[in-house]
């Protein structure tokens, strides 16, 4: 990391505590620069048509930057919690066309996340080997994402 800073190891621990903090510091970092991609990408949109922007967007991101957001820190720290607001803040008003309640909300925040998330960091680590074209598969999950969304869930 130093190297790509254009300077020594020890000299970037005058800057940052530590490891953890430097890596939530790059979390915030790449959190903002996702929430800027995807917010430009769903303005204007709403419903399938802001699912459907917002996933395209994120996997664009995680495609051209593959090991800054395979870098992203997951856990709640703080600083890294608040930058993720805005991004699920993104994505609670590009779900606000399919008028579910705020629990339903939750959930599917949740879900897509979890869709998009899963599927860029496989694909960041080069983890899909089989031999079908990776552009399909993630337009059936966009397809499985907003169809579900469509569809609410039946509770028996």
């Amino acid at each position: 990391m130093a190297s790509h800073a254009g300077v020594a190891t020890p000299s970037l621990y005058k800057h940052v505590r530590n490891l953890a903090e430097l890596r939530a510091l790059m979390s915030v970092r790449i959190m903002d620069e996702l929430a800027e991609r995807i917010g430009g990408a769903v303005l204007g949109r709403s419903a399938d048509e802001a699912i459907r922007a917002l996933m395209l967007a994120w996997r664009e991101y995680a495609v051209a930057h593959p090991h800054r957001y395979s870098a992203l820190v997951q856990a709640p720290e703080p600083g890294v919690a608040r930058a993720g607001e805005r991004l699920v803040a993104i994505m609670l008003a590009a779900l606000r066309a399919y008028g579910m309640d705020d629990s339903a909300t939750v959930h599917a925040v949740r879900c897509l996340r979890a869709a998009v998330h899963g599927f860029a960091l496989l694909e960041a680590a080069n983890a899909f080997q089989l031999p079908e074209d990776l552009d399909e598969s993630y337009e059936l999950l966009v397809h499985m994402v907003v169809s579900g969304l469509r569809t609410p869930l039946s509770r028996t």
